[in-house]
């Protein structure tokens, strides 16, 4: 099954709202200058929370094709939640998709895999895709070997998924993020037809067929059509890259690239 490719742009916590448009306007000057064309390769850009209004505004008015998501989402709908945020507020500012479990909020925040589960659940309830994070950290992958972490996360958080649920995985190898240290295609291979696999067995051969799996952990336009060229793999969750708009735009050419 065709699988159609998503890079997506995770800000994290940089960019006021003000940056945050002048970001987007260059992203999308950029890829417009390219021909970029969105039915071959989905783009969504993920920033704070403050920002989401101001793109949502932004891509609405100016129909730039580019997909909105937010860094986090409530497992809980309303109520006394101080700091929370709900998938129903995300929806109504035309949120698409949500991260869930990204490793920083696992390490920052204490998020357990029932957490995400939670989380996953919330979003989907909203009409809202979650971008389900899993991945290892480097004692972890000495400990248990490749894949057995990120598996065990991935079929915890999809365990209470309703039948037919949409979802995209993002495997991001904690001791790849932000250092520079990618994982190698093959290695970012092994474990997304890992994780692949779990969705054959959990979910069956329709929703593993279709469902696409990303790779993130220092993703850049020198690496990023190496990855893409992985029968698993079907995108990017891109992290310090997304905020940098010539870089961002490369990324999302990837097709134009010859890797190295």
């Amino acid at each position: 099954m065709s699988r159609t490719p998503f890079i997506a742009g995770n800000w994290k916590m940089n960019l006021d709202h003000l940056q945050a448009i002048a970001l987007v306007q260059k992203v999308a000057w950029a890829l417009k200058d390219a021909r970029h064309d969105a039915s071959e390769v989905e783009v969504a850009v993920f920033p704070p929370f403050t920002d989401l209004r101001s793109v949502q505004t932004l891509i609405s008015a100016d129909k730039i094709p580019l997909g909105l998501g937010a860094q986090d989402v409530s497992p809980h709908e309303s109520g006394a939640y101080t700091g929370d945020v709900s998938a129903r507020f995300l929806a109504k500012l035309d949120a698409q998709y949500v991260i869930v479990g990204h490793s920083e909020r696992r390490a920052g925040h204490g998020e357990t895999d029932e957490v995400v589960s939670a989380k996953s659940v919330a979003a989907q309830a909203a009409g809202i895709v979650p971008v389900i994070c899993v991945g290892e950290t480097a004692e972890d992958l000495e400990e248990h070997g490749a894949a057995a972490i990120p598996a065990a996360q991935l079929r915890a958080a999809i365990a209470d998924l309703p039948d037919g649920a949409e979802f995209v995985v993002a495997y991001e190898p904690v001791w790849a993020i932000g250092t520079g240290n990618a994982a190698t295609p093959e290695q970012a291979q092994e474990v997304c037809r890992a994780l692949r696999d779990v969705l054959r067995e959990a979910c069956g051969d329709d929703t593993a067929d279709a469902t696409r799996v990303l790779y993130g952990g220092s993703v850049s336009s020198q690496n990023v059509a190496a990855y893409m060229r992985q029968a698993d793999v079907d995108g990017a969750l891109v992290g310090g890259a997304s905020i940098k708009a010539d870089e961002f735009s490369r990324i999302v050419q990837f097709k134009k690239h010859v890797a190295v």
